[in-house]
């Protein structure tokens, strides 16, 4: 019997995305029908992102939309806004049931509570000694090709910028058990690919060790992986942001040779500068990052190195900005996230002085943009003329045609055209040559 409609919008991060899948799961199985988020439903979830002030109001409109969508339906506030804005939230007439994290699963239980006694209900809890991982799982997830697969919860850095220690708690790590039950799974229907994440990857284990995970040199996050590796069905392991100290020698050795890994690395910057980067509380030189992606490009060819970028810090000068831009220059990322600095209520940084005009930091985010776009058309270019295995995932239209779209290894767009040879291969890694580079940092290529 169908206990009612019930619909899931996710904001912000892949590990709210995969919360979500982990949530949809719970009430299926529950007796739930899941739609559309735009649909009519008696219940609507808002997985919450509260990163930036930005993420703070979209959670808002969202929930506030599914009110108007339909006003006799159960609103639910989860996840990381909640932990930030609790207060703010228990006064809103708009929402009924309000859940941090570390209480999603038992969500069904909550909500079903409301259901019968129409009290709001309020479960939140204090993450900083939150004793251990919340035990969430799924069995599918949106897309039909690649997972994110959760490991690792919490943050101990405290960047000076950075709310997540505080809406996340300290670091958590899931059990290994769980992990390669649940990749078991995935891959009896029919995922090829994982992306392992977490809020702070490259911390996973470090809370069973009790020990610094710098001092840890990623020990515990490659016994997953070497785990990970014997699973019949999955072609290729993906990792999700790494912390650039976890890059060593040791570490990088023996994840080469794990050959299902994808030589795709997303290494934390936010500045190029080591002035810059003292006063964002990260914990590395800019010597030392560069040190990493040598150490990368030592072990594999031509790897993807990606990065995240910060412009307009508190305090950032022109000379600054000009040595990140040199920094990011030298390094040549194959792609960069570049993000304006956005003072978040309860940070350190958001009481600095010297914070920059608006403008500049606009001025300063088109120049990196723009610096982006060239060296990822110079990343790509290498490809053209070689053969590539590409898991393809869809197929979407371009200038009137069909292209079956996917992703090589190194998580380059490549597309070949849809004929009646080609229109099977969803979910499927072909070897395909590039012919050429395209527009919107797409390549294009024939199945050979």
């Amino acid at each position: 019997m169908i206990k009612g409609k019930i619909a899931f919008l996710t904001l912000g991060c892949k590990v709210n995305t995969y919360e979500t899948d982990a949530m949809k799961l719970l009430f299926q199985n529950a007796g739930y029908n899941i739609v559309e988020f735009s649909e009519c439903a008696d219940i609507y979830v808002v997985n919450t992102c509260s990163v930036t002030n930005m993420a703070d109001r979209k959670s808002r409109q969202m929930l506030h939309r599914a009110k108007k969508i339909n006003p006799d339906a159960i609103v639910v506030a989860a996840g990381c806004y909640v932990q930030s804005a609790k207060e703010k939230l228990e006064e809103d007439p708009t929402i009924d049931v309000v859940i941090g994290n570390n209480c999603k699963s038992t969500i069904v239980d909550i909500v079903e509570n409301y259901r019968k006694n129409k009290t709001s209900l309020v479960c939140v809890e204090d993450l900083f000694h939150a004793p251990k991982y919340e035990k969430l799982s799924i069995e599918d997830a949106g897309e039909h090709t690649r997972a994110f697969i959760k490991i690792q919860d919490g943050c101990n850095q405290f960047c000076s910028y950075c709310i997540i220690p505080y809406t996340r708690g300290r670091i958590r790590s899931r059990n290994l058990d769980d992990i390669l039950a649940e990749v078991k799974v995935l891959a009896q229907n029919g995922y090829k690919e994982i992306v392992l994440t977490g809020i702070h990857l490259s911390s996973y284990g470090a809370d069973f060790a009790n020990k610094n995970f710098v001092s840890l040199q990623g020990k515990p996050l490659l016994e997953v992986i070497k785990a990970l590796e014997n699973i019949n069905g999955i072609q290729r392991i993906r990792l999700g942001s790494l912390e650039p100290r976890i890059v060593t020698d040791t570490f990088v050795k023996e994840l080469v040779s794990y050959k299902k890994v994808c030589p795709h690395f997303h290494l934390s910057l936010q500045s190029g500068c080591d002035t810059t980067l003292k006063r964002m509380n990260r914990q590395y030189s800019i010597s030392e990052y560069e040190q990493g992606c040598k150490i990368l490009r030592k072990y594999y060819e031509h790897p993807a190195i990606t990065t995240d970028v910060i412009v307009g810090f508190p305090g950032e000068t022109t000379e600054q900005f000009e040595i990140t831009k040199e920094f990011l220059t030298n390094i040549a990322f194959s792609q960069m996230h570049i993000f304006k600095f956005s003072p978040r209520k309860g940070t350190k940084a958001e009481t600095m002085p010297e914070q920059v005009p608006e403008q500049q930091k606009t001025e300063r985010s088109n120049i990196l943009i723009n610096l982006d776009q060239k060296l990822q058309e110079t990343y790509q270019n290498y490809f053209i003329g070689k053969t590539e295995a590409v898991l393809f995932e869809e197929i979407e239209e371009f200038d009137g045609e069909q292209y079956l779209l996917g992703h090589n290894e190194r998580y380059v767009k490549i597309a070949v055209p849809v004929t009646e040879y080609t229109k099977n291969s969803i979910n499927q890694i072909c070897s395909v040559v590039v012919k050429k580079r395209w527009k919107n940092n797409l390549l294009i290529g024939k199945i050979g």
